[in-house]
């Protein structure tokens, strides 16, 4: 059996139709369908069962799962809002629920997958790099993750089994529609079109041209790659940048996006920078990819014009989904 955390998430489900693709069905999505509208990105995928996160919880720690036959936990489940403040809760989701988790595969040698997060490096003045002088939170949610990293260190090299941690950069692609306002940029403008017959970024700002800020954008097919790789492997352990390595504009975006729809470059539009965002507003990431290459990865990345082409027309067939029609 395989366990998928968030399975009904954003790349959570994208893992579950991975593994479907590689011919499993024996997996078990765990999952808070609170938000209704993750329902959709489950629909249509093969999978043994479905349990909430929290009964999930409370069946591990009353050894209901000891005598089960588990291949791999991909623990990508937590709250990723980065403006949610309360701290208690965010520690409880994210670091405590992760901590357990991995106690549990380590227990009964289970290869052990989570989603850590590119938000760990803060401001990135310091660099992008897997080491411990870059690393910095400038909230909540980027400590619990970072809190996390710290703790799994302690454990690499030291047990029967594989702990992994990915550094998620900025991930686009299908099945992100609950995101809502967190969903990416390619979905936001590809809506923006449909909606106004152009697409915004914002102007300049802290010595940036307008739409020249900068992300290492990587497409939801190329993370599942990723996440297969170290299962594929699995005497590797460690953190490990999860990017392509290579910072694009948004103007990139923009472009893949009008491009799409055969639209001139003179529909995209440039708002004011919002005052909310100065000073809290990362301009640049790109990760250091050397970690993940020198451990043997060589899956490569979907070039960013075909990725947001091949995105759209997934936005425009299903709505975004994978699984289904309209």
């Amino acid at each position: 059996m395989i366990i998928v955390t968030g399975g009904a998430g954003f790349i959570g489900s994208n893992i579950v139709k991975g593994l479907n693709e590689r011919g499993r069905e024996d997996i078990l999505i765990v999952d808070n369908l609170t938000n209704m509208v993750k329902f959709k990105n489950i629909q249509g995928l093969k999978a043994l069962d479905y349990m909430d996160k929290m009964d999930f919880l409370a069946a591990i720690k009353a050894g209901k799962f000891a005598d089960k036959q588990i291949d791999v936990i991909f623990h990508e489940g937590a709250c990723s809002d980065t403006m949610e403040y309360n701290g208690k809760y965010m520690m409880q989701n994210n670091f405590e629920y992760t901590k357990t988790l991995m106690h549990f595969a380590l227990e009964h040698k289970i290869q052990f997958l989570y989603a850590s997060s590119a938000s760990t490096y803060g401001s990135g003045e310091h660099g992008f790099t897997e080491k411990t002088e870059c690393e910095e939170a400038l909230n909540v949610y980027a400590f619990s993750k970072l809190f996390f990293d710290n703790y799994a260190r302690r454990y690499f090299g030291k047990t029967e089994s594989q702990i992994v941690g990915l550094r998620y950069f900025n991930v686009y692609g299908p099945q992100e529609n609950h995101k809502g306002k967190m969903a990416s940029m390619v979905m936001q403008m590809f809506n923006q079109w449909n909606k106004e017959g152009k697409v915004k970024l914002f102007e300049g700002y802290a010595g940036y041209g307008p739409g020249e800020q900068t992300r290492d954008f990587i497409y939801v097919k190329d993370v599942v790659r990723v996440n297969f790789f170290f299962w594929d492997h699995p005497e590797l352990s460690g953190v490990y940048n999860c990017g392509t390595g290579h910072a694009h504009q948004f103007n990139d975006l923009a472009r893949g996006v009008l491009n799409y729809f055969g639209a001139p470059e003179s529909k995209l539009e440039y708002v004011p920078f919002p005052e909310v965002l100065k000073g809290k507003y990362q301009s640049y990431t790109q990760a250091d990819a050397t970690k993940l290459l020198a451990a043997g990865y060589t899956g490569g990345f979907t070039p960013l014009e075909k990725a947001v082409a091949e995105y759209c027309a997934v936005l425009d067939k299903t709505g975004g989904y994978y699984t289904h029609e309209r």
